[in-house]
């Protein structure tokens, strides 16, 4: 219990209210902990969102299968990351994809009408939530706009596009590895290396471990 307490109250959301005001929604079980093995569904694409989830430790994926049947990792949660925040109060308050851990995770999960008092009882709570989930949701929205309806080729062209704005050059230097590359993209890393060759055999870009050069 005591474990969970310390873990609840370090949340950048939850640090905001009382001990008191914790400890009792814990004991009434408005707020609960869940603890999830590694590799265990949280939820189901299509499932109802029912409560808001924070994560207490570990990490959590919303994964999506591509055309190939690939298992795709769409975006990560880590440690005080929200799930449901911009689901639980919608007219279609249903998860769009599969939501899974990759590690062994712990979870808050607070009551849909615990959190709508909380709101009414402390407006720092209230715009410290409106903050969290507004962020989450534009950084998810965006990297879903790139998986929809686009090619790989097109997917890699935008990224390429963006970083030689950001660092003012064709010359682009590649500041993650080329997994995390592909995951971000939303595509295997074989079939990331596979069409950067095709892109380079038809004049597109030049490349190497560190760096990509737009050609074209």
């Amino acid at each position: 219990m005591t474990k969970n307490i310390n873990l609840i109250r370090s949340t950048a959301l939850i640090k905001f209210l009382s001990d008191g005001d914790i400890l009792t929604n814990v004991k009434n079980g408005k707020f609960k902990v869940t603890s999830y093995k590694k590799s265990s569904v949280v939820h189901f694409d299509g499932e109802t969102c029912s409560k808001l989830e924070i994560i207490l430790s570990g990490k959590v994926v919303v994964d999506r299968i591509d055309e190939s049947g690939n298992l795709l990792t769409i975006s990560a949660f880590y440690k005080d990351n929200i799930l449901g925040g911009n689901l639980l109060f919608s007219k279609s308050p249903y998860y769009p994809m599969t939501v899974s851990t990759q590690l062994p995770t712990d979870i808050l999960e607070i009551d849909r009408e615990a959190l709508f008092e909380l709101f009414c009882n402390n407006a720092i709570f209230l715009r410290t939530y409106l903050e969290l989930t507004s962020d989450r949701a534009f950084i998810l929205g965006d990297k879903i706009k790139h998986y929809i309806n686009k090619t790989i080729r097109e997917s890699i062209m935008n990224y390429l596009n963006y970083e030689s704005k950001k660092q003012n050059s064709n010359h682009i230097k590649l500041n993650i590895t080329k997994k995390a590359l592909a995951e971000r993209i939303g595509v295997q890393r074989t079939s990331l290396s596979r069409e950067l060759a095709k892109m380079r055999k038809d004049g597109l870009i030049l490349f190497d471990t560190d760096s990509i050069t737009l050609l074209k």
